[in-house]
């Protein structure tokens, strides 16, 4: 574990010109933009890939350069909508039969994460689902951040490097230098997550129970400690409609706090969230960019976790721990 004098994550040697030429980086359409970055991170291109579109809205992938024994890695997220996924399947797919020696998916955001588990009968678990479709396609290894449950990592049958988006979101709390800072989980669920952020920045811990009416819907929340004269900082793993995070943050205003900030790793935002964001009491609240926040909220704060996704793919290419780059 990582101390805080040695900041967000170690950056291990760089690549030699052999292994530059052992590898290669591509990007799915939707985050061509982090792919970007990440290859100016590892100074290399980012590979040459087309897809092509049909009337009925078909589509179809292809390499545009040959990639036969190299180690491919293939940027995209799975968010909405499914064409994401079904891209990054085909991109897998082509890698395959191109004579990829290697197939990585780096997957900032892994979605259907939500569905981990039968909570209710006769529901699927999409994680799994997913998982199974993405191994059969052929990856020889997962790369992806902040999953919503770790037990996703034992879907998989293939190794799985899980980041942190707190290698990113922590130095920047700590650069606001907030006096009397307590971290609050949003749900009892994310406790665990709120804990390792309390620990590292040594402060108390806040949480709130929320019964919801129905997905996406919070209908009750109350405050289990104490947060009068206090700058809370809520920690979450992804914000949807921001209801849940909204709601903590107004009553936690309401309840005394001197302001409220709230962090996530994955920027989904969808409906009015950014409305809801807009006009609640939270100051700020920070994401990571795994993935593309395209609507107006000057609320909404995005840090990059290229470096940190290049940093990871440089040490499976020089075979090097991954875990020693975390900070919790």
């Amino acid at each position: 574990m990582a101390t805080k004098k040695e900041g967000a994550f170690k950056s291990s040697k760089k690549l030699s010109a052999a292994a530059k030429k052992g590898f290669m980086v591509f990007s799915g359409t939707a985050t061509r933009y982090l792919a970007e970055k990440i290859c100016q991170s590892l100074e290399c291109p980012l590979g040459n890939m087309v897809m092509t579109k049909f009337s009925d809205g078909e589509f179809a992938v292809s390499f545009e350069e040959s990639i036969r024994g190299r180690d491919i890695f293939l940027v995209q997220s799975t968010f909405p909508n499914s064409d994401n996924l079904m891209e990054l399947l085909l991109m897998i797919d082509a890698a395959k039969r191109a004579s990829a020696k290697t197939i990585n998916a780096v997957i900032p955001y892994f979605g259907w994460a939500r569905q981990d588990r039968k909570d209710k009968p006769r529901v699927s678990i999409g994680a799994k689902l997913v998982a199974d479709l993405l191994s059969v396609a052929g990856i020889d290894r997962l790369i992806t951040m902040d999953l919503h449950a770790d037990q996703i990592q034992g879907f998989f049958d293939v190794p799985v490097d899980h980041l942190y988006g707190s290698g990113v979101i922590l130095p920047y709390i700590e650069s606001l230098n907030l006096k009397d800072i307590v971290i609050a989980s949003p749900d009892v669920g994310g406790a665990k997550r709120a804990k390792s952020y309390a620990k590292y920045l040594d402060c108390p811990l806040v949480l709130c129970n929320k019964t919801r009416a129905r997905a996406n819907v919070v209908s009750e929340m109350q405050i289990i400690g104490d947060v009068a004269g206090k700058d809370v900082v809520i920690v979450d793993d992804m914000v949807d409609t921001a209801g849940t995070i909204t709601k903590a943050a107004d009553i936690m205003k309401a309840a005394g706090a001197r302001s409220v900030r709230a962090c996530a790793s994955h920027c989904v935002m969808s409906g009015p969230a950014s409305e809801r964001v807009q006009n609640s009491a939270l100051e700020e609240i920070i994401f990571t960019d795994s993935i593309p926040y395209s609507n107006r909220c000057a609320k909404v704060k995005q840090l990059s976790v290229a470096e940190m996704f290049a940093e990871t793919i440089k040490r499976c290419i020089n075979n090097e721990s991954i875990s020693s780059q975390y900070i919790i």
